[in-house]
């Protein structure tokens, strides 16, 4: 940097001197002899200063790291469901059938049981589900006929009733009529009886004749 001082005095005489690294020579005059010479005045260029920014706090892996909650331990988690499956079984009834039959020997509409019915057992087994002791589920997986029912058979009977021709005072069949004789003929009948006959109501047709109860004999 050069720094020159320019000094004039009052006689006329101007003195300059420089400064510089080189020394130059000095030279005297009159004013008039020499132009007036300027004032300079040295410029100093400011020294400029670099300010260097400050530099961003850095964030740190902790601070960069999103909050997490802490997982709870093993001793804090809820306990697991105990699931317990098991078989349980029961018995059913099987309740029988009936049948019915015809039998002719029978009065009409008379009802008579000749092979009793006897209710059957079905065994069933079911697969239960149970959750910390309570039952949750419940499917019946196998079912068994342990005994079967025996049918039950009914007589019905279909006889037809039939008109009485014989008269009921008498014990063996003594034709109801205007008049009874005995065999062989005794009389002029009309209706005519073999005996012994015996008399267990009114003897209206005098066949005992001797009243020992017996007619025809």
């Amino acid at each position: 940097m050069t720094l020159s001082i320019l000094l004039l005095c009052c006689t006329g005489t101007a003195i300059i001197g420089a400064l510089t690294g080189d020394s130059e020579p000095t030279k005297t005059g009159t004013a008039a002899d020499q132009a007036q010479q300027p004032i300079v005045a040295a410029s100093v260029e400011p020294t400029e200063e670099t300010s260097t920014p400050a530099a961003a706090p850095t964030a740190t892996p902790d601070a960069l790291a999103p909050s997490a909650t802490a997982s709870p331990s093993p001793s804090d988690a809820a306990p697991a469901p105990v699931g317990k499956v098991t078989t349980e079984t029961e018995q059913a009834t099987i309740r029988y059938a009936e049948k019915t039959v015809k039998d002719s020997s029978l009065a009409e509409g008379k009802r008579v049981v000749r092979t009793k019915g006897v209710n059957g057992v079905r065994t069933l087994t079911y697969e239960v589900t149970t959750t910390d002791g309570v039952r949750t589920a419940r499917k019946l997986v196998k079912s068994t006929v342990t005994k079967q029912p025996v049918t039950q058979v009914v007589a019905v009977g279909t006889k037809k009733p039939q008109s009485s021709k014989c008269d009921p005072n008498y014990s063996g069949c003594v034709p109801i009529a205007s008049d009874v004789d005995c065999l062989p003929k005794r009389g002029d009948g009309p209706a005519y009886v073999s005996g012994p006959i015996r008399v267990i109501g009114s003897d209206i047709y005098d066949l005992d004749r001797d009243g020992d109860g017996t007619a025809c004999d």
